[in-house]
């Protein structure tokens, strides 16, 4: 059903944990390499600006 990761998600459940888990940290924690942070701490950095 989830090609290729059958192994690793039990069920609908562990799966849609799994991409809420993903779409958290793409949002907040990653770095972005055009900004050379994270989202969050762009946004900080441009309010702090204002």
């Amino acid at each position: 059903m989830w090609y290729g990761h059958e192994h690793k998600y039990k069920n609908a459940d562990d799966l849609l944990a799994a991409i809420d888990e993903y779409i958290n940290y793409y949002n907040t924690t990653r770095i972005v390499s055009k900004l050379k942070m994270s989202p969050v701490d762009y946004r900080h950095k441009i309010i702090n600006e204002l």
